[in-house]
């Protein structure tokens, strides 16, 4: 049987979660404040299956399917909330599992790094996708697991705080967090991450 490394609802996406993963996903774009499942099992080859019973099993379309040596990772969305429940419940009825079956997100780490460097600035900027971090503001650091929750934390730290997505990291064994602007916008955009991943079950 599948192992169910992560069964992530999100009720609304936000503009810059979405923007970021819109750069790399080859499947149906979604837009802003659609719903969205996200679902991540082991073996990766399962996800070919649940796939099908999702997209046959509710009016969805699919933005991300990704297959890994260990992983499988499938993301869909629909204005419809109503239609992603649906396709994720077949999904769910396809496992025989339950919601509460997925294994709970762990943090791995959490950090702030006050007032960043210039030159620490250039070097995280030549590896992202999303927008720039300058020199005087903050960072924020996360690393978790399993990696889909790292989509979870960055879009519900985007609904508390105004800060700007820099990079996040999904797919792999674990999932990765940057965030960065004026330090206390960062510190709310923490505390709304690490709230969201304890609600879904993390110590």
């Amino acid at each position: 049987m599948a192992e169910l490394r992560s069964f992530i609802f999100i009720d609304q996406l936000q503009p810059q979660t979405l923007a970021y993963v819109a750069t790399w996903m080859r499947g149906s774009l979604p837009r802003r404040n659609m719903a969205a499942q996200i679902i991540e099992i082991a073996p990766g080859l399962d996800i070919e299956a649940l796939t099908d019973v999702a997209l046959k099993g509710a009016d969805v379309a699919a933005g991300l399917l990704v297959v890994e040596r260990q992983f499988g990772t499938l993301e869909f969305h629909s204005r419809s909330t109503d239609e992603v429940q649906a396709g994720a419940q077949a999904v769910l009825d396809a496992l025989g599992a339950r919601a509460e079956d997925a294994a709970p997100p762990k943090i791995l780490a959490s950090k702030i790094v006050s007032r960043v460097d210039r030159q620490h600035a250039f070097l995280i900027n030549r590896n992202k996708l999303g927008s720039m971090i300058v020199a005087g503001e903050s960072l924020y650091l996360l690393e978790c697991q399993s990696a889909s929750y790292a989509i979870l934390a960055c879009n519900e730290a985007e609904k508390q705080a105004n800060i700007k997505v820099i990079d996040y990291r999904m797919i792999g064994p674990n999932g990765r967090l940057y965030l960065a602007g004026d330090e206390a916008e960062v510190r709310n955009a923490r505390d709304a991450a690490e709230a969201a991943l304890r609600a879904a079950g993390a110590h």
